[in-house]
């Protein structure tokens, strides 16, 4: 994995959290979609409906408690979620919703990984941990063409190829990516090196394709879910990731 976004000839280095002397922080459901269960990944839309028990509340996603929900824009109408097996698993789902109406719908799904010593709520330079949190997605790229993505994009292999010295497992990380604004400037690509809040909070969070096991910070899933998603995703509904364990996910 890279630094998900260090200097445009270093980012090979440097993606997806962690530059390895110099990077920083890279990065079948199994309930049903009910009683904020998590949904399963791949396949039959659901629509998610207020609880009738508390008709005055807004709905929200499965799985995702008052405190994370209150920092999703109230005119967000996409949300990526990425349901954490435990805060210290590599492991995750993430479940694409769109809302209909005042519901939101789950349209797709798909297995994940996450950093590959879990989740923190206090992502760190190198702790080889994926941030918990709601964040914005405003701008992709990669080594292969712009799939039909209504972000901005930058196809650049100088920058997003993976360094020739990692294993092959890696080689194709960053055929496409996103960048997830953690610690970023939006409306630049993704790997852009600036922090806003300083080089130890660590940066270069992506999501990107997955390569069958932990990242160093980022989120990866299979080529056809980021195609899935680069072309879904539209920045007019203001998407956003909602990531985390399940447990801080609830909290």
């Amino acid at each position: 994995m890279k630094s998900c976004g260090v200097k445009r000839a270093t980012v090979a280095a440097a993606t997806c959290g962690l530059l390895l002397t110099s990077l920083a922080a890279c990065g079948d459901q199994r309930e049903e979609v009910s009683r904020g269960a998590e949904p399963k990944a791949g396949g039959t839309a659901a629509t998610i409906r207020p609880s009738p028990s508390q008709p005055s509340q807004p709905p929200r996603v499965p799985g995702v408690g008052a405190r994370l929900w209150q920092r999703v824009p109230a005119d967000t109408r996409q949300v990526v979620a990425v349901y954490g097996e435990s805060e210290d698993s590599p492991d995750s789902t993430l479940v694409l919703y769109e809302k209909r109406g005042s519901q939101w719908e789950l349209t797709a799904g798909w297995p994940a990984h996450n950093g590959k010593q879990g989740w923190t709520t206090d992502h760190r330079m190198g702790d080889e941990r994926s941030p918990v949190g709601v964040f914005t997605l405003s701008d992709a790229g990669g080594v292969l063409p712009d799939p039909g993505t209504r972000f901005p994009y930058l196809q650049d292999e100088q920058a997003f190829t993976s360094p020739y010295y990692w294993d092959e497992s890696h080689w194709h990380d960053f055929d496409y990516v996103i960048a997830i604004d953690y610690n970023r400037r939006r409306g630049v690509p993704p790997d852009d090196p600036t922090r806003p809040q300083g080089e130890a909070k660590g940066g270069g969070i992506w999501l990107h394709l997955d390569h069958g096991n932990g990242t160093l910070g980022c989120v990866s899933v299979p080529k056809e879910a980021m195609e899935r998603l680069l072309r879904t995703l539209d920045p007019k509904q203001n998407p956003v990731v909602v990531m985390g364990d399940k447990a801080n996910l609830m909290a």
